[in-house]
């Protein structure tokens, strides 16, 4: 028995390229059954295995004696042992998050770090069939797409669950078989947490229904997590057609998102890489087919539906109104709010206007200095180059369609004034190069 769980383990590690022996493995170990166990089988396999262990000072007394022991087993294995001590009450309140996420978070930023630092390949953790099952449970209980129905992977990036492939049962067999001795969270035999919740009360039911269940579920996981692939190749294909990144701006065509086979679900994944999910994902849905305007926000993000568009951009103060900034007549350059190269042409022979939106060309001798640049408002009016008559900025904006974060976003440049340039958009034609002009100003925005 001993020797099929160690062949078993070995197979698994090689069919998911987990880990090669010629380079250290992290093995967090608690000093319970599970983490106990991977310690000794990665050992018994001849794995440069490194023992880690945190004290999430949550259990007093305990937590000193799962440290003792932890330092004790590495000991005795003959392999190089280190520890860390954690406030998590306090990370847990400072984040406004669970106990349990806040230990989850506090003892993966380690391991990470601790790879780096010891060079070590991974960091194997001690999840087994049992885990995976209870967490597509938790998952459901929470609310999830297909990605929450696969249970745990065998590989995250630096994380790898080598024994993964197997039971609870089968893991408490394994240590009794070698007489390997571990130590009892009490903890785990409280109802306090989900997981404990699930794993004492929900999949004992479902034993008494079906004594294979841990089996039939991890098959289940298995068919979801092949046609995951298919789900998310999909996904992506329908992403490549619906997205379009501009600059600072995340657009979502909306019309190829409502064409798409499943218009909330492509949402959904879309979404779900800004970390918008729930009610506020239907709200942002149901949005879609009314008028243009309506707005969404999160603590990172901003949420815009704007006519054939819904604009995702970051929510931070960098979209407040520029103040005035005057632009003297010998600054040849200028770097903020907008980078700008001004180049006054004392001839007009043989110069061209380049066709270039982010290029203006100004009759230099009708510019009265200082320039001033600032922030569009509403009520400003212009002269479009090419017409006779003013008009509003806002109605230029809406007859080339300029969405409302482009609008909040436009500057303007003055002369006396008077709007010469809507930068990026369009020049004023009372300033325009003509056959009378003698001298040119050109003024560029930079990259």
């Amino acid at each position: 028995m001993i020797n099929k769980i160690l062949s078993n383990v070995e197979s698994f590690i090689q069919a998911h390229g987990m880990l090669d022996k010629d380079r250290p493995v992290l093995i967090g170990l608690s000093g319970g059954a599970d983490s106990t166990a991977l310690l000794d089988i990665l050992c018994s396999l001849d794995y440069k295995c490194i023992a880690v262990h945190c004290n999430f000072k949550l259990r007093g007394d305990e937590s000193i004696r799962d440290y003792e022991f932890s330092r004790m087993t590495a000991q005795n294995y003959g392999v190089e042992f280190h520890s860390v001590e954690f406030d998590t009450v306090d990370y847990a309140q400072s984040n406004g998050i669970s106990i349990e996420m806040a230990c989850r978070d506090l003892r993966y930023i380690w391991f990470d770090a601790l790879i780096d630092d010891l060079k070590a390949q991974a960091i194997a953790v001690a999840h087994h069939k049992d885990d995976s099952v209870e967490t597509l449970f938790l998952n459901l209980t929470r609310g999830t797409g297909i990605t929450g129905l696969t249970g745990i992977r065998a590989v995250n990036g630096r994380v790898v669950r080598p024994m993964l492939n197997l039971t609870r049962e089968e893991i408490e067999l394994y240590l009794k078989k070698k007489r390997v001795e571990f130590i009892i969270d009490s903890s785990n035999k409280q109802d306090i947490y989900k997981r404990n919740k699930i794993r004492l009360n929900i999949l004992p039911q479902l034993k008494q229904l079906n004594p294979s269940v841990t089996e039939s579920i991890t098959r289940t996981i298995a068919n979801l997590q092949e046609t995951e692939k298919i789900y998310r190749e999909s996904i992506d294909n329908a992403k490549c057609k619906t997205l379009l990144k501009e600059d600072d701006q995340t657009k979502i065509n909306i019309k190829e998102l409502l064409n798409y086979i499943s218009p909330q679900t492509l949402l959904f994944e879309i979404l779900k890489d800004f970390n918008i999910s729930g009610d506020l994902q239907k709200e942002i849905f149901d949005s879609l087919t009314g008028i243009s305007g309506k707005q969404f926000f999160t603590n990172e993000y901003r949420i815009l539906k704007d006519r054939e568009y819904l604009i995702i951009t970051d929510n931070d103060s960098d979209n407040c109104l520029i103040n005035s900034v005057l632009i003297e007549k010998d600054v040849e350059e200028l770097s903020y709010p907008v980078k700008l190269s001004l180049k006054i042409f004392d001839s007009i022979k043989g110069f061209s206007i380049p066709r270039d939106k982010n290029v203006a060309c100004f009759d230099a001798d009708k510019i009265i200095w200082p320039l001033v640049l600032r922030s569009y408002k509403i009520g400003d009016s212009f002269i479009p180059l090419g017409m006779n008559n003013y008009k509003k900025v806002s109605d230029f904006f809406s007859d080339n369609k300029v969405s409302i974060i482009d609008k909040e976003k436009a500057l303007v440049l003055e002369s006396d004034d008077k709007i010469i340039w809507l930068i990026g958009y369009r020049n004023d034609n009372r300033f325009r190069i003509s056959d009378k002009t003698q001298r040119v100003l050109m003024i560029s925005i930079q990259d």
